[in-house]
């Protein structure tokens, strides 16, 4: 069993007196379903699981009023064995976006109270207007992500008192011991290759075979494809399909700001605009707004029109790439990719942490790769591929705009690039 820090998320949902229903959100494979069943069986006697994709008719239980205890009939006639006891039952509504009164019944399960309910949705297909009365207010929201880069040392064995251990150079700000970061930079890379899709962390513990891994990659890729073509409007189909696609080609630009011309020439916002929100809403990308200052509070400095777009799962990005890359990458050679891959793990690790992603550019002669706010300060933090210490839009940052923090992400060991700017190994981006 992989172990996934969402489990301690569900466990102090349970300990609160005052319960609302749970929508765990996510991506399509990222271990919703597991890691629910898993919770179910560790602390409740009875789980009663209706996957509304698996067999439609559960549908049909949520048709007409949304009167509880006739619910609960028409369950236990759906499901024989199935036992309600208040307190003691779990009730896992999977796959909910195939179901919208069974969304709206929410509500009604979370005034009543008697039974424990979960319902899980991958975004995909929500037909948010379809809902007769959205549950607000009677609904807890948790978001899942693939596995992120302490999950994935977890998986591969890595003891969590050698994590804190490497967190300790990460707060006192000295050199990490050579060999420890070497090995950790060759864990870094391999997360890069594999990601933290579950089913490709597990073929790549079970095997170390990185063919497999493509494999199981790009098979979740045809997935995703494929719940494009079933789930998107059908005006936006061949729109999502192409924004997706080109990522890749994206994050390769000198400005790695999303350009609706790289998907077609000539086009813009009011065409593909919608297509690019249904593939965030879906979990597949994360969007990074330009802060018009580099300054706090970075909502409100957020300019919604500029941003870049990540992938939410690195490994799956790389499986984008043509066949040699993961060799590449695994041996430090990145190519034209390099800034892109860097970038995009270090997005991927704030995202994971809770952070929104946003980055400063100026006229196209500076640009910062994020910005976040670390310890109540507007903190530029600039992503390198290299071990050189030089930090010119850094500086230029501290210099012209008032930025009185740096962090330097690099493969290098920890140390300082001035005054102002501390110089942190990347993996280190996972404590930020």
């Amino acid at each position: 069993m992989l172990q996934r820090k969402i489990m301690n998320q569900l466990i102090a949902w349970k300990s609160r007196e005052q319960r609302k229903c749970l929508l765990l959100q996510g991506a399509r494979q990222v271990g919703k379903t597991y890691i629910v069943e898993e919770f179910g069986k560790q602390y409740y006697e009875h789980v009663i699981t209706l996957n509304f994709e698996k067999n439609s008719s559960y549908r049909d239980i949520f048709e007409g009023d949304y009167d509880v205890d006739r619910i609960v009939a028409r369950i236990m006639l759906a499901v024989p064995g199935s036992r309600f006891v208040p307190g003691k039952t779990l009730l896992f509504l999977d796959e909910i976006q195939s179901c919208p009164n069974a969304r709206t019944a929410l509500k009604f399960l979370s005034i009543d109270g008697r039974y424990d309910v979960i319902a899980s949705g991958s975004l995909l297909g929500i037909g948010y207007g379809e809902v007769s009365s959205f549950p607000v207010g009677y609904i807890e929201r948790v978001t899942m992500y693939s596995l992120d880069f302490e999950e994935f040392l977890w998986a591969l064995g890595i003891d969590p008192a050698v994590i804190e251990y490497v967190r300790g150079f990460y707060e006192s700000r000295t050199k990490v011991d050579e060999s420890v970061h070497a090995q950790m930079m060759d864990y870094l890379r391999q997360y890069i290759v594999v990601g933290g899709m579950p089913a490709v962390v597990r073929n790549y513990v079970e095997h170390r075979d990185f063919l497999q891994v493509l494999d199981e990659q790009r098979d979740i890729l045809a997935d995703y494809e494929d719940d494009i073509a079933k789930y998107a409007k059908d005006s936006d189909k061949a729109k999502a399909r192409a924004c997706f696609l080109s990522i890749p080609k994206q994050l390769v630009r000198d400005s790695k700001r999303f350009s609706y011309a790289v998907v077609e020439k000539g086009s813009g916002a009011r065409k593909y605009g919608g297509s690019l929100q249904w593939l965030y809403d879906a979990g597949i990308v994360n969007f990074c707004y330009c802060l018009e200052r580099p300054e706090l509070p970075l909502e409100g400095n957020a300019d919604n029109r500029k941003f870049k777009v990540y992938m939410r799962d690195t490994g799956l990005l790389v499986a984008m790439l043509e066949d040699g890359s993961q060799k590449s990458i695994l041996d430090g050679d990145l190519g034209i990719y390099k800034g892109a891959i860097y970038e995009n793990i270090v997005g991927d690790m704030f995202a994971k942490n809770g952070r929104r992603l946003y980055y400063f550019e100026k006229d196209s002669k500076l640009e910062m790769d994020f910005f976040i706010r670390y310890q109540d300060v507007a903190t530029a933090v600039e992503v390198k591929s290299s071990t050189n210490r030089q930090a010119k839009s850094m500086r230029s940052m501290i210099e012209n705009y008032g930025v009185k923090r740096g962090i330097k992400l690099s493969p290098g060991n920890v140390g300082k690039a001035g005054e102002q700017v501390d110089v942190l190994p990347l993996y280190m981006a996972m404590f930020l």
